[in-house]
């Protein structure tokens, strides 16, 4: 077979054929392989007839039809299925050639698989797309990382194909060496989750706190998409709640409330929990989907424990302006918290993150969309090493100048009896940053007490550590130091 395609793709389910039709459709020729070699068959003679795409019916004959350096994107699912793949083509494939792992793969597989290819002499990515099966075909957020080498290769083709901003930037640039990629995607997914949980607090709050209708819910969301709330999730929000079957029933009244999850949400508190990180808001998400789920537990405790949805007495139209100030509140921190992770990541794997450049990505394409990120871009760009957005003077001033109304609808949440664990997790997390002193010291005096672990003092140098015989049998004998 000649050597004709600039790039090959195997892996032709939704978001494969897409990203496909996307790579052809900006003048890169293409193979394309699957598993289930029919498909193959069933893409080049339907969507894909007449295009410049060349079916292959054996991994042999698709790296046969690749120019050189060869470059494989691989959009398989995450796990066994992504080693075991690698395995057939490492012996298909000649130095120089590139692996492109374009799933949603955990960030230290990419680590050790982007040591492993190397070490065959082939180059290898691991990039998060983002933008669903829409953005897979007219443009994703894209985030690239791993083999150096490999990125001019293949920067004129992911450039072309993914989304651009408003003034016509690609939301794709190099993120890092090994498992950068994948790890800034996994932080874009926590925030996505933390997001989506924030809004589902407001609607519920507006739904059964203040007995809204749909259509007067679609037209706030609609208010809310021409401002500084105007984001993706927002827009789908706003089209969800009008969305009405052909029996002209509301479509989201008849759906169970119960949520599904792949998993990208728990690796990213995972990966917060072992740096360290106060990752709250968007644990709260994670956790909210899994209390959803145990859906018939809840029917059941529903009738055991008494409780009931308070009457809202107030100004509707002043919560629901508090509505909006408290999310977009919380939406910072989401970010912030966000963005300490990738912080955090950067110095134990020795990743040099372009902070700014990812909020870059995630201005068009991906599903965290928004105006929003504009000022996370400007403001990294205003002082490249801040260490938390909150200290930033727009969002300082963002958050401040709406905590009041944040504060109301918490307090609000609460006499009603509506949970929103993330809308008070934010605020929570907001009012420990900006306090310079938090009860730890106790913390620390009772793991003293019980343990002998140790204290640091307010009236000694930081590092000096401490142990009172709290009880007068306990000794001097103390545990390790613990670490901060």
């Amino acid at each position: 077979m000649n050597q004709s395609s600039d790039i090959g793709l195997i892996g032709l389910a939704v978001m494969g054929e897409n990203i496909a039709l996307n790579i052809e459709s900006r003048g890169f020729p293409i193979s394309v392989f699957n598993r289930t070699v029919a498909k193959v068959d069933d893409f080049t003679n339907g969507r894909a007839k007449g295009k410049k795409f060349l079916g292959a019916h054996s991994l042999p004959e698709f790296v046969q039809s690749l120019k050189k350096p060869r470059k494989i994107i691989m959009l398989v699912k995450a796990g066994k299925a992504v080693d075991e793949l690698i395995e057939q083509f490492l012996p298909l494939c000649e130095p120089g050639d590139i692996l492109i792992d374009g799933g949603n793969s955990l960030f230290t597989d990419t680590i050790r698989r982007t040591q492993h290819v190397e070490s065959k002499g082939l180059l290898y990515i691991g990039t998060g797309v983002s933008g669903g099966e829409e953005g897979a075909l007219k443009g994703p957020s894209m985030m690239p990382g791993g083999s150096p080498a490999a990125w001019p290769h293949i920067k004129p083709i992911f450039q072309a194909i993914c989304a651009k901003t408003p003034e016509g930037e690609p939301c794709c640039d190099w993120v890092g060496e090994n498992g950068a990629g994948h790890f800034v995607k996994m932080v874009h997914n926590g925030i996505e989750y933390g997001d989506m949980q924030l809004i589902c607090e407001v609607y519920d709050l507006m739904k059964r706190g203040l007995g809204m209708t749909n259509a007067e819910m679609h037209a706030v969301f609609t208010e809310w998409n021409k401002g500084e709330l105007d984001s993706y999730l927002i827009e789908i929000t706003r089209d969800i709640l009008a969305y009405k079957d052909e029996e002209g029933r509301e479509v989201v009244d008849l759906i169970l409330d119960a949520a599904g999850q792949k998993g990208t949400g728990k690796w990213t508190v995972t990966a917060a929990l072992g740096d360290g990180m106060p990752l709250t808001l968007i644990g709260e998400a994670v956790f909210a989907r899994c209390l959803s789920a145990v859906k018939e537990e809840r029917v059941a405790a529903a009738q055991e424990i008494k409780g009931k949805v308070g009457t809202f007495k107030g100004d509707k139209q002043r919560f629901i302006k508090d509505l909006g100030g408290a999310l977009y509140a919380s939406k910072i921190v989401s970010y912030a918290q966000g963005y300490q992770l990738m912080r955090a990541a950067a110095k134990t794997y020795k990743w040099n993150l372009n902070y700014g450049g990812i909020a870059l990505m995630w201005r068009g394409g991906c599903i965290i969309r928004s105006v929003f990120l504009g000022e996370i871009k400007k403001a990294f760009k205003r002082k490249p090493d801040l260490v938390n957005l909150l200290l930033d003077k727009f969002f300082k001033r963002a958050v401040s100048s709406r905590q009041t109304a944040w504060r109301r609808v918490v307090v609000q949440a609460t006499k009603l009896g509506l949970p929103a664990p993330c809308l008070s997790s934010a605020l929570a997390y907001f009012d420990g940053y900006r306090s310079d002193r938090l009860p730890a010291n106790l913390l620390q005096a009772q793991r003293d007490y019980f343990g002998a672990h140790t204290y640091e003092r307010v009236d000694k140098p930081r590092g000096e550590f401490f142990h009172t015989n709290w009880t007068g049998r306990g000794g001097t004998t103390t545990s390790r130091s613990y670490t901060v």
